[in-house]
């Protein structure tokens, strides 16, 4: 941990699945926020992310939440066009 730089800082503008040695967004990709839960912060690439997951939502392994390894976050598209996924809780 950096001093004076908290969690929450660190994963501000990084894509979510990204390579940890360039996690920032890519030029030509089309990115959605993930906000609240353990993925806060966080960009996902909706680029090729199918119809029915832009409408529905996604669930995204992570073990930073409830369940820890082998757990999903829930997050799903706001009404304004996706452009934020909202969290919709933690699954094993």
């Amino acid at each position: 941990m950096l001093p004076g730089v908290d969690d929450w800082q660190i994963m501000r503008g990084r894509v979510y699945g990204a390579d940890h040695t360039d996690p920032g967004p890519r030029p030509g990709r089309t990115y959605g926020e993930l906000v609240g839960g353990p993925l806060d912060g966080l960009l996902l690439d909706v680029t090729d992310l199918p119809d029915r997951a832009r409408r529905e939502g996604v669930e995204l392994p992570t073990e930073i939440g409830r369940h820890g390894p082998g757990g999903r976050a829930r997050y799903v598209p706001r009404a304004d066009g996706g452009r934020r996924f909202d969290w919709a809780g933690d699954l094993r």
